[in-house]
């Protein structure tokens, strides 16, 4: 199995918010760039806290962000 079994929807949010760069989300959510690329191709699930730093940098619920794939 390759992936996670969590889907997001970060990179559409970051355009959704005046295109904001992968590097102003890290900072905001006190992680690396690196860690959002990987977030974003889906190669990583975040913690349940960094679940939730992801969604208040956007003003969204977790649920907004991420969506289990069953």
């Amino acid at each position: 199995m390759t992936g996670t079994p969590i889907d997001n929807v970060i990179r559409r949010l970051r355009f959704e918010h005046g295109e904001m760069t992968q590097q102003a989300l890290a900072d905001a959510c006190g992680i690396t760039r690196q860690t959002v690329i990987a977030l974003e191709a889906g190669r990583y699930a975040p913690s349940l806290e960094l679940a939730f730093r992801i969604a208040h940098a956007f003003g969204v619920g977790v649920d907004d962000v991420f969506q289990w794939k069953r």
